[in-house]
């Protein structure tokens, strides 16, 4: 049984995906307390993976996006052999702080100050930039590094800092620029 917040249908609004359409399963709960957390995520209802394959198999996107709070806390080999059975293709959305299935295939981690990393593998790095040095985040061994406004308040600042460092790629919440969850 998994703690589920929500299940949607909506385009990915972030990082290397971004206007992909996909199902999202939305996770309860976090082992972290971000400031800037802009998503309630800690209600919820028990579901079997089966329950949950039968919901995401509802929509016609092939692309499942496991998000949260974190999944991680959550999410074992089975969901992801049961996700894949139906087809899917399987990404999660984490902060890196607890192991995953090796099984997942694309790695979002969205990494937060402090919290010390356990994944194995990277594809993309998203950091929510608040002026933070990026040096730390520089040495993490991903495929595509993406610099995000912290809740699109500082956008400006974030463009100088991708100007500045370009390693990096501006990411924009385009789902709340446009108005879609």
């Amino acid at each position: 049984m998994k703690k589920i917040n929500e299940i949607f249908y909506s385009l990915q609004g972030e990082g290397y995906y971004t206007g992909t359409p996909a199902v999202f399963i939305r996770f309860s709960g976090c082992n972290l307390k971000c400031h800037f957390c802009d998503t309630a995520h800690e209600d919820g209802i028990m579901m079997t993976d089966e329950a949950i394959v039968n919901e995401v198999n509802k929509y016609p996107a092939m692309m499942v996006i496991l998000t949260g709070g974190e999944p991680a806390l959550w999410i074992d080999e089975n969901l992801i052999a049961s996700l894949h059975m139906a087809g899917k293709y399987v990404c999660i959305e984490t902060n890196g702080t607890c192991l995953l299935p090796n099984t997942i295939d694309w790695v979002t981690c969205s990494p937060k100050q402090g919290a010390p990393l356990k994944i194995m593998r990277i594809n993309e790095v998203k950091v929510v930039y608040e002026g933070q040095d990026l040096s730390g985040y520089e040495q993490l061994a991903a495929d595509h590094y993406f610099l995000q406004p912290c809740s699109c308040s500082n956008v400006e600042e974030t463009v100088e800092c991708v100007m500045r460092h370009p390693k990096w790629r501006l990411s924009l919440q385009t789902h709340k620029l446009i108005g879609i969850n």
